[in-house]
């Protein structure tokens, strides 16, 4: 089976070119975050098709698939757990948490965190998140942030509050991009909340975070923050 499902992705490789541009794009070189990561060139729509016809897969496939060094057999191996956490989500969520080490590139965080993690402990404990949180892996971190949207999505904030006033001063770009998306999300819902957590936090929030945060203000408070 699984031997099937990697020559319907290769399949799917319509323009071999795109491979190195995504090798690129996701910063697969010496020394950074991606490196070592290798890709075949498929798009995220062909990968949710494939997933679809697959979902019946056993969670040994997955595993297999997420041990990949192929990005794109890791990430149809996540879209696969989207699509079984439909029918199962206590037996999924635990499976994700398990091998979270292999949700170890941005889109692979940002497409299925939010709707497995997220979604599975929203009326639960939240101890995972902040876990995550304090880790000193970027990835792990990046889960405990963006996990929060799905609360975002159910006008609960203050876990994506607490988690953003973790990680306000790490040191990584794709950490202040993930925190300022979240807390931009939730201005779009409480933008009294969003205004007091500026005004304590402004002044030392990395540059990028503040810019992702207030990109929906008016231009009068945008400037605001900025010069402050």
């Amino acid at each position: 089976m699984i031997n099937k499902l990697k020559k319907d992705l290769r399949e799917k490789v319509t323009r071999p070119e795109k491979a190195k541009i995504m090798a690129g794009f996701f910063k697969t070189g010496k020394g950074q975050y991606g490196e070592g990561d290798i890709f075949l060139g498929v798009t995220v729509p062909d990968q949710r098709k494939i997933a679809k016809k697959y979902k019946d897969v056993n969670l040994k496939v997955i595993k297999e698939l997420l041990s990949s060094k192929i990005h794109e057999e890791r990430l149809t191996g996540l879209l696969i757990l989207l699509e079984k956490y439909k029918k199962n989500k206590k037996e999924i969520f635990e499976f994700y948490s398990k091998n979270i080490k292999y949700v170890n590139n941005w889109d692979l965080v940002d497409l299925t965190s939010h709707n497995i993690i997220g979604d599975y402990i929203l009326n639960k404990n939240k101890d995972l998140l902040y876990k995550l949180a304090k880790s000193k892996n970027l990835w792990k971190k990046r889960i405990a942030i963006v996990s929060t949207y799905k609360f975002i999505k159910n006008n609960k904030f203050q876990d994506t509050i607490k988690i953003s006033e973790i990680l306000i001063n790490d040191k990584h770009d794709l950490i202040h991009k993930a925190t300022g998306w979240m807390l931009r999300e939730v201005g779009k819902r409480n933008l009294k909340l969003i205004e007091t957590f500026l005004n304590k936090h402004h002044k030392k929030m990395p540059r990028t975070m503040l810019r992702y945060t207030i990109e929906k203000f008016e231009n009068n408070k945008k400037l605001f923050y900025m010069k402050k």
